[in-house]
């Protein structure tokens, strides 16, 4: 298939780009660079763009002739989509709806969107399922849920078909070690850990210890970013095999506590890391796990490594290792 893939020189864009070169797929990737990295493009042809940029992404569009499009170009830091929210209404809602546009004005079939938890702002039981309230509590769930909108609408109203993959909390890093997470100022649990045992950062901040959980802190969905590229690859192949569009959760429906997850990271880099208690932060829930069973039933994805000392062993290994 000839694919165009938005933001994928990004952590989560980079290993779905390389999922899908290794399945002989015709990739473009669409990237600005602003946080991804060009020596993360491992398929596929690498175009230096911003969303924004209409007439360059019109004029690519229009004459490759797209089989599908996977849109992974976005911002992602909730605190800063609260202090910022108009670049995350320009980067997350008003570049989608151009680029569904033209995939509508250009007859692209097929379109994979990144979306999130973060839709489901804080969920009462801890749980989410794809029926769950839909009550996003910053703009950075408040624009995604935006786009879900648009795609839904879209689909009823065209030959565009979608599958929404609501992500989890995204970690680890490429069993190959060729790629991993190179966000600048990341703010990601394990990410920051991995960090901190490798001697890049000095200390890890746990924000809220009095939370309504066995102690204290808060309770997440870890997912290995290979098995999240896998659900991509699935969802394409589902789309292309004649599959209605579908929202989908990504996680393994299981979560860890913050100091859970930290001493794992301990044990498993041999380092006591310097952890800090600070207050909570605005609108973090105390627990966000998926109800991840739709997915596996409507796309037959069978996830390799729900296997949290994994997870953590492949980002200790890219932080320790990464050239970029």
């Amino acid at each position: 298939m000839k694919i165009l893939v938005t933001g994928g020189a990004g952590y989560i864009g980079s290993h779905v780009v390389k999922a899908l070169g290794k399945k002989k797929h015709d990739l473009i990737i669409f990237d600005n660079l602003s946080t991804g990295h060009k020596e993360a493009v491992t398929y596929g042809e690498l175009v230096i763009g911003d969303l924004s940029q209409n007439e360059k992404i019109e004029k690519l569009i229009s004459s490759e002739k797209f089989d599908a499009v996977l849109h992974f170009a976005g911002s992602i830091v909730v605190p800063e989509s609260v202090s910022n929210p108009l670049k995350y209404y320009q980067n997350n809602t008003l570049n989608s709806f151009s680029l569904i546009s033209l995939c509508q004005k250009y007859n692209v079939k097929n379109f994979i969107f990144s979306s999130t938890a973060a839709v489901y702002g804080i969920p009462e039981s801890g749980y989410c399922s794809e029926e769950s309230p839909l009550l996003p509590i910053n703009p950075y769930g408040a624009s995604k849920l935006m786009t879900e909108q648009m795609l839904s609408d879209v689909s009823k109203s065209s030959d565009l078909k979608y599958v929404a993959l609501r992500y989890f909390n995204v970690s680890g890093a490429d069993p190959d070690g060729q790629i991993g997470q190179s966000f600048p100022e990341a703010t990601h649990l394990i990410k920051v850990a991995s960090e901190v045992a490798s001697g890049k950062r000095e200390l890890i901040k746990i924000y809220g210890t009095d939370y309504p959980t066995p102690d204290g802190t808060c309770i997440r969905d870890y997912i290995h970013v290979t098995d999240l590229a896998e659900a991509h690859v699935k969802a394409l192949e589902y789309l292309e095999n004649g599959g209605e569009s579908s929202v989908l959760n990504c996680g393994y429906g299981h979560g860890f506590s913050v100091k859970e997850v930290l001493e794992r990271v301990k044990k498993i880099s041999g380092i006591n890391i310097k952890i800090e208690n600070a207050p909570r932060r605005p609108g973090d829930p105390a627990s966000l796990t998926a109800k991840a069973e739709k997915i596996k039933k409507v796309l037959n994805w069978k996830p390799q490594f729900d296997n949290l000392d994994f997870i953590i062993e492949t980002a200790l290994r890219w932080e320790k290792n990464r050239t970029f």
